[in-house]
């Protein structure tokens, strides 16, 4: 229904869409929340209100009716159903209708003073229970101010039918008015006052558990290695409560990890100061073993290439050490090329002359292509040979004809397959417990004075192609098998 501003009256100016928008961003959870909050508040209370004053209505013009209906049984009562002009007046007086008809048993009757009006601004069947139509008259008996009656028509009783008074709509008019009033009143106050408890509530129970969370993950962004900003978890069994274990199980382990990450940087700048003082007197140290060889005595004789070996080893060592912190891998230059002349190159890569007891067999077809970077895969290739050919030539597993073997196979055509290379050896294989930490730097190595560095450098590289580099499992004798898998790019990104 539309409702004319009144005279005098200043409609707001509207708020600009990207204004409200810039509000509502800038607002916290607590005043999303009471905006929410209101929003619902005053969604129940129109659903309230408005059909209250409806009935309000309804049941004011009832009692009119219930009136007219007493008044039409005391004109039944009088002689001839007739009363004087003064009683007719008293009681459309007390019914506040300027006329009331009854029907019953099949006649009609009409009490009235005055001329019957030529027209009505509307007609309330009291009989029916339209709850729309109900509403509507409502607003408009509020909103619109008419000088004609309207017509009221009810269910009669007491030998009655029907009831219908003509009645003065000002009245009517007032009294919805005060009521709607009143009822405006104390519904704001019911809804202010259930809107600061839920809000309350809400704040108690879902606000400060977030912002807790919120504050705790900013403050151990600031110091994540201290074990202090770590969160307490609360006794909440709900969400929140699993989201506070969670966090703190996150940020335990994350310290604890950043903490010996820190442990292990220092420890590398550490070595890399003590580097050039360390190389230098092992040097000098082997420089006088090597002074050692010429001396007679045969206990020297016997002891001097122990000695020499033991600093060619810690030498070594502490440059593989030093050289695997300092590395930082270039982006690889990923291209297609052939893969068996990489696989040829592996005797001379590893070092292995023709005096050398190891044999190396390729299994590979001249026009195989793979798509790598050929010198980052050349070395990944030269450090998983080199491990293998230590294995086979130490004093602990002396093999009477010690090989290895490279076998190189395509699935798929090129642009939409893979390569997979087979680097396998007929050594005694790998103990459980080196196969736990095989790729971990410095703790995979099971040769004296090796570093353990070889395997997780080639399987950083290997990584680099996008391809992966796995110990394949094997039986108790059958030797160690690394498999190493290069997936072709997509041909768009070739």
């Amino acid at each position: 229904m539309d409702a004319t501003p009144r005279a005098g009256m200043e409609a707001p100016l509207p708020v600009p869409a990207e204004a409200r928008k810039g509000i509502v961003r800038h607002l916290g959870l607590s005043g999303r929340l009471f905006l929410v909050t209101i929003a619902f508040v005053a969604l129940v209370e129109i659903l309230i209100y408005v059909p209250t004053v409806a009935n309000y209505r309804r049941m004011w013009l009832s009692d009119r009716i219930a009136a007219a209906q007493i008044a039409a049984l005391v004109l039944e009562a009088s002689p001839d159903q007739r009363v004087s002009e003064d009683l007719a007046r008293h009681l459309l007086r007390g019914v506040g209708a300027s006329a009331i008809a009854v029907r019953g048993d099949g006649t009609r009757r009409l009490l009235a003073v005055d001329a019957m009006p030529s027209e009505v601004s509307g007609l309330v069947d009291l009989r029916s229970h339209d709850w729309v139509a109900s509403i509507g008259g409502a607003w408009r008996t509020v909103f619109t101010e008419s000088t004609a009656p309207i017509r009221v028509v009810g269910h009669g009783r007491d030998g009655f039918d029907l009831v219908e008074i003509l009645l003065d709509e000002a009245p009517l008019r007032e009294a919805l008015i005060d009521f709607a009033g009143r009822l405006l009143l104390s519904s704001l106050a019911i809804a202010a006052a259930v809107a600061g408890l839920v809000f309350l509530m809400l704040q108690r129970i879902i606000v400060r558990p977030v912002r807790r969370l919120a504050r705790n993950i900013t403050e151990f962004a600031d110091d994540p290695q201290g074990s202090d900003r770590v969160i307490v978890p609360s006794r909440r069994t709900d969400e929140i409560g699993h989201a506070e274990v969670a966090l703190a199980r996150m940020e335990n382990a994350l310290a604890s990890e950043l903490r010996q990450k820190r442990r292990l940087a220092e420890l590398g700048l550490s070595v890399s100061k003590i580097n050039h003082e360390l190389r230098n007197l092992l040097t000098t140290a082997q420089l006088l073993g090597d002074r050692l060889e010429t001396v007679s005595d045969p206990a020297v004789q016997r002891i001097a290439p122990r000695l020499l070996a033991t600093l060619g080893r810690a030498i070594r060592f502490c440059e593989e050490t030093l050289a695997y912190g300092r590395t930082t891998e270039t982006v690889p230059q990923r291209r297609k090329v052939l893969l068996a002349p990489l696989l040829a190159e592996q005797s001379d890569l590893s070092r292995l002359g023709g005096a050398s007891a190891v044999t190396i067999r390729v299994v590979c077809g001249r026009d195989l292509e793979v798509d790598v970077d050929p010198d980052q895969f050349s070395r990944a290739l030269t450090n998983i040979v080199r491990n293998a050919v230590q294995a086979l030539t130490s004093d602990k597993t002396p093999l009477p004809d010690p090989a290895i073997e490279i076998q190189a196979t395509r699935q798929g055509r090129f642009g939409a397959g893979q390569v997979t290379i087979v680097v396998s050896d007929n050594g005694p294989g790998l103990p459980e417990r080196a196969r736990a930490n095989l790729f971990s730097p410095f703790e995979g190595s099971m040769r004296p004075g090796g570093t353990g560095l070889g395997l997780p450098i080639a399987a950083e590289l290997i990584q680099f192609q996008g391809g992966s580099l796995t110990l394949d499992q094997t039986g108790e004798g059958e030797g160690a098998r690394f498999r190493i898998v290069i997936p072709d790019r997509a041909p768009s990104s070739l």
